[in-house]
């Protein structure tokens, strides 16, 4: 079997064993404010659709917090130039949203790893249909982090490395988050505005392509910091 193929069918048959993480459209535009609301239907399992705010300076994404009633969520794209290289997501636990809809409302809890896996095969899927084989088979190599999500928004907030090149020669994608359990005792004692939030930091298809081609290097640090570039330059 071609080595494009065997990899392809690897990540298919890694993605159709997580349930509700067969996403039937592709994922849209990282710069598009439908990004975050697909993200909050992938994440949540649901079929709920929240009013997203798209951010254009990063202290405003900063210091939201999203909501359950209204459903509300948050959004901003970091930029290398005019590639949008990261999509942050605020979105709204499964668990927080089966409390104030109904159980009907949300389904399995995806991470953030999961949402990486699916930019992932839209970026093979694209490249083979680009004509780019090769290319189309190293993004399927890149490695996937099961990154633990955070529990304090300091963290998910602190500098990370987008993407590495790791001890195995491979390059390593990393998809940092923050979750609170809406399940949990310790629920009762947060703050409304803290409970059952689902933060993510995600690398855009535009990203794990522009690595495959060359025209970017692994190891780029990403930035939560009041100049972070925001806009496309």
């Amino acid at each position: 079997m071609p080595l494009f193929k065997s990899v392809f069918t690897l990540i298919a048959g890694s993605i159709a064993l997580v349930p509700g993480l067969l996403h039937a459209a592709p994922l849209p535009a990282a710069d598009s404010p439908a990004f975050c609301v697909a993200a909050q239907q992938v994440l949540a399992s649901t079929k709920l659709v929240g009013k997203n705010t798209l951010f254009t300076d990063m202290p405003a994404y900063r210091h939201s917090k999203p909501l359950v009633e209204p459903l509300e969520i948050f959004q901003v794209v970091s930029y290398a130039g005019k590639l949008p290289v990261m999509v942050s997501c605020k979105v709204k636990t499964a668990a927080h949203l089966r409390a104030v809809y109904g159980a009907a409302a949300a389904g399995k809890q995806l991470y953030c790893p999961d949402m990486t896996r699916l930019a992932q095969a839209q970026a093979v899927a694209e490249l083979q249909r680009a004509g780019q084989p090769a290319a189309a088979a190293r993004v399927a190599a890149f490695v996937i982090d099961a990154n633990e999500p955070y529990i304090t928004g300091q963290s998910y907030l602190g500098d990370f490395q987008l993407s590495y090149r790791g001890e195995d020669g491979a390059i390593h994608i990393s998809s940092p988050g923050l979750y609170q359990d809406y399940d949990s005792w310790i629920t009762r004692f947060l703050p409304e505005r803290l409970q059952g939030q689902s933060y993510c930091h995600l690398a855009t298809v535009s990203y794990l392509k522009a690595l495959a081609v060359g025209e970017m290097q692994p190891g780029i640090t990403m930035t939560t910091a009041e100049d972070a570039p925001v806009r496309p330059k």
